[in-house]
């Protein structure tokens, strides 16, 4: 049985992009006053000067944007953040990123392998998808079961349970 690919988030990003799109965050944009906001907005338009009336529908954002500021998480945060104390904490590199169409700041993880010391603002990345965290799954081969633990490939058949999935930035390019 497969392992279940699942959004971390449902509807605010997809795999698989309209016309060979791939990848994409997905905003809504109000039909009255072109606003395009992200995370979506299914309710009302939060643009105060919208003069109202219209529709908000769903469109995918760029797939490419220029950093706009970036940080590193280094050391794990205190409760009641959720973590298990017995696995190492990992750092990661969090980045703000100006979509190139929208000119929103969206923020994200860089992909895993990228630190601060990789990335300068104005540099180009382009947003792909990313596994956040896997829960389950039984590896014969690896003699593993439980929360948090990778299957190994070598016996995919045997592997349940679900993969989050999310966004990250990857650099395209170097700085602006």
């Amino acid at each position: 049985m497969a392992r279940t690919r699942t959004p971390v988030v449902s509807g605010w990003f997809t795999e698989d992009a309209p016309n060979g799109g791939g990848f994409r965050l997905l905003g809504t944009r109000c039909s009255a006053c072109t606003a395009v906001f992200f995370p979506r907005e299914d309710a009302y338009c939060r643009n105060p000067h919208c003069p109202g009336g219209g529709d908000l529908a769903e469109v995918p954002l760029s797939s490419r944007g220029r950093i706009w500021s970036y940080t590193d998480g280094r050391y794990r945060p205190p409760a009641p953040y959720v973590s298990d104390p017995a696995v190492p904490w990992e750092p990661y590199t969090l980045v703000a990123v100006e979509l190139e169409a929208e000119g929103m700041v969206v923020l994200g993880q860089a992909v895993p392998g990228v630190g601060v010391a990789d990335l300068a603002v104005g540099m180009e990345v382009e947003v792909v998808g990313g596994v956040l965290n896997e829960e389950g799954g039984v590896s014969r081969a690896a003699g593993a079961t439980g929360t948090n633990v990778a299957t190994d490939a070598t016996d995919a058949t045997d592997a349940t349970g679900t993969v989050w999935t999310t966004w990250r930035f990857r650099p395209v390019g170097g700085a602006a």
